[in-house]
């Protein structure tokens, strides 16, 4: 089979891309549930929407995507030329998105996991790409139904974006337990902060925190190896939480769960900016760097996925565990010159989504009102600009 020119495995082009990559350039990319409006359930309205788009919406047609099952639909930004840019192009976007849903009869929820969806009644969208991915995963697949926010960085040089990657590895368990939103999975309280990740992270190939590599030429090597031996056909098969984006010479940063708020989503977004924009700088300015070992990352991560900002991470410097309710803080500080030079502010609320979800869930309130009252907020601040 020929895979998509965008997810061409042709490394020398996928360097040229890099080369040519301006620094600091954003792209978001937001997954949503495509709801019924009475009971909330996942519906397959994917084609639905894309067709009325077509028709109706020429902008929102550009920015419109499939996510594998028909009941998710993603809203992309396409490329901002800095932070502001890209937020003012998906504010637009989603505006749209939101009302042609409204218009269709559906509703939308942003939360990284549908609380009791059955992953057995999901259809696969019907494009190449996704039909390979049911193919090829089979149970794996099927059962990765899940929203996430994806975020991309423009940053130049293959080699300085590999080595970007490599820095922000001991960050991702950070990210994700900033943006956990998903305690329910199956119909049931997980007892977890973010079951996405336990759903999809911990059994998709190529996934979670990739190892460190170095340089462009050992990641080019690796992925030559899984070209050659048939175990990929499209880069983005390479589904690691944070990788080179080899079609628009960016870093991905795949960690987050999807967020109840725009402004929660927007926060992240630049928080995960002025991440990547600082570990750049590092790089460039040979700040020294320490590579944790992925056993100790690993820890981190359960931690994330367990307990969210509920719990404790480990400063691995200092070899002693931290609030992770001081995880915004101690990123915030890290960040502050790049963020100085790129006027990025970061502002989240007190408590994040899965901390929200919890709190009623302790008060005894009924999965599907916790839900409701997610998928409100949800209505009400993504369909409408908001300020970070």
């Amino acid at each position: 089979m020929q895979s998509d020119a965008r997810n061409s495995l042709d490394l020398d082009l996928a360097e040229e891309r890099f080369l040519a990559a301006i620094d600091h350039t954003v792209g978001i990319e937001e997954e949503f549930a495509i709801l019924d409006q009475t009971s909330f359930d996942l519906v397959p309205g994917f084609e639905r929407l894309r067709e009325a788009a077509a028709i109706r919406d020429s902008l929102l047609c550009e920015g419109i995507t499939g996510e594998l099952i028909s009941s998710e639909v993603e809203i992309v930004s396409g490329r901002g030329e800095d932070l502001a840019d890209a937020i003012a192009r998906q504010r637009e976007r989603r505006r749209r998105l939101f009302a042609l849903a409204e218009q269709e009869g559906f509703v939308l929820g942003a939360t990284g996991t549908h609380p009791w969806a059955d992953y057995r009644k999901q259809t696969v969208i019907d494009t190449e790409h996704y039909r390979r991915v049911a193919e090829g995963l089979q149970y794996v697949a099927a059962r990765n139904n899940t929203f996430s926010l994806h975020v991309h960085v423009g940053v130049n040089n293959p080699d300085r974006a590999v080595k970007v990657c490599d820095r922000l590895r001991p960050v991702l368990p950070l990210l994700l337990a900033l943006s956990a939103s998903s305690p329910y999975i199956d119909g049931r309280d997980s007892g977890l902060h973010s079951a996405r990740t336990q759903t999809f992270t911990r059994s998709f190939p190529r996934c979670g925190v990739p190892d460190p590599f170095g340089s462009w030429a050992a990641y080019r090597q690796y992925i030559d190896v899984l070209r050659r031996t048939s175990s990929i056909v499209e880069f983005t098969q390479v589904w690691w939480s944070i990788r080179p984006h080899f079609a628009f010479g960016t870093v991905e940063v795949r960690i987050c769960d999807a967020q109840i708020s725009g402004g929660e989503s927007e926060a992240l977004t630049a928080l995960i900016v002025a991440c990547v924009a600082q570990a750049a700088r590092d790089i460039d300015e040979g700040v020294p760097f320490e590579d944790p070992p992925s056993r100790l990352i690993e820890e981190n991560m359960w931690r994330a996925i367990r307990f969210g900002l509920d719990g404790s991470m480990i400063d691995f410097a200092e070899t002693e565990e931290y609030p992770s309710a001081a995880i915004a803080e101690r990123l915030a500080a890290w960040t502050a010159p790049l963020r100085g030079e790129l006027g990025i502010d970061v502002l989240f609320p007190e408590r994040n989504g899965a901390q929200r979800q919890r709190s009623q869930i302790a008060a005894g309130v009924p999965m599907e009102e916790v839900y409701a009252s997610v998928v409100a907020e949800t209505r009400q601040t993504y369909a409408q600009e908001v300020t970070v």
